[in-house]
């Protein structure tokens, strides 16, 4: 529905409070014990299949960590959304071992969880295949984290639904409550908003998505309907709105869902119920001195 251009000022601003909340600088074991001028090189290798994400988020990071002197070979060996098997290095970094150390787990933080969301994505959008139906994110986010993790949606195929409030009016069953109908909420904002802005109605049931039709919806969500009632749904609607199926989402029923004729697919759990996936830093050769940097 929506792609977003990750601002550089925000990406930096989470990245800094990441390593921040980690307390990098005061690394105890590290700098009691590693040597400032020991140069290293380590290997960010995957440990399952999956889809990356979260490569560009780690070269800012190590960046980040690294002293304002220190020059970071930074060699990328996959790209963002590519496809990875176990055993594959990902990255080849060479900088200090402070450096790595004190990258290491927040930068595996951001690849787990970022690959984690981009490969489930994949899953779904693969299983919709062929039948016109995009996934898209919610809000449903780690606090803090929205941007990278809607970053991740996209690296697994799919799309981004509001990145805030401000982004697309989505009248809610609250909202509707408040106003009266969903009449009144509709007509309400499109006196007060501009053309531009779509308007989003949830609906329960099919005298409601009549109703959002019948005032101009831009898109009708058909929230935790039954496959029938979402196939009625779209019929009844006929074009005069986009759709989107909302509601008990999963590997097991995003096709039947997609066969509805629905044009998106919202699923929270891409983001509110993240399994990682398990990737690792490992050193290769070790090498002393900074007269051997590149």
């Amino acid at each position: 529905m929506h792609t977003y251009d990750i601002e550089e000022e925000n990406l930096d601003r989470l990245i800094d409070l990441a390593l921040d909340e980690d307390g990098v600088s005061h690394d105890l074991a590290t700098l009691s014990i590693i040597p400032r001028e020991e140069l290293q090189t380590a290997f960010i290798t995957a440990k399952a299949d999956g889809i990356i994400s979260g490569i560009e988020v780690a070269h800012r990071l190590i960046e980040a960590v690294a002293d304002i002197d220190e020059e970071v070979d930074y060699e990328p060996l996959v790209a963002d959304g590519d496809h990875i098997t176990k055993g594959q290095d990902l990255i080849r970094i060479r900088c200090t071992y402070r450096t790595l150390l004190g990258a290491e787990r927040t930068m595996l933080n951001f690849l787990q969880r970022m690959s984690g969301i981009a490969t489930a994505t994949a899953q779904l959008v693969k299983l919709c295949e062929g039948t016109g139906a995009h996934v898209l994110d919610t809000r449903k986010t780690l606090p803090g984290h929205r941007l990278t993790d809607k970053m991740a949606v996209r690296h697994g195929g799919g799309y981004n639904h509001r990145l805030g409030l401000s982004d697309m009016c989505l009248l809610k069953d609250n909202h509707i409550k408040l106003a009266g109908s969903i009449t009144a909420a509709v007509e309400s904002a499109q006196r007060s908003l501009p053309l531009s802005i779509k308007i989003e109605v949830e609906t329960e049931t099919l005298e409601q998505v009549e109703e959002a039709a019948r005032v101009g919806a831009d898109i009708i969500m058909l929230d935790n309907m039954s496959t029938e009632m979402m196939t009625k749904a779209v019929r009844l609607i006929d074009g005069r709105a986009k759709t989107e199926a909302s509601g008990n989402v999963s590997a097991e029923t995003i096709r039947a869902i997609a066969e509805c004729g629905v044009d998106y697919i919202s699923v929270g759990a891409l983001t509110h119920s993240v399994r990682a996936l398990d990737i690792s830093m490992n050193f290769g050769h070790k090498e002393k001195g900074t007269s051997d940097r590149k």
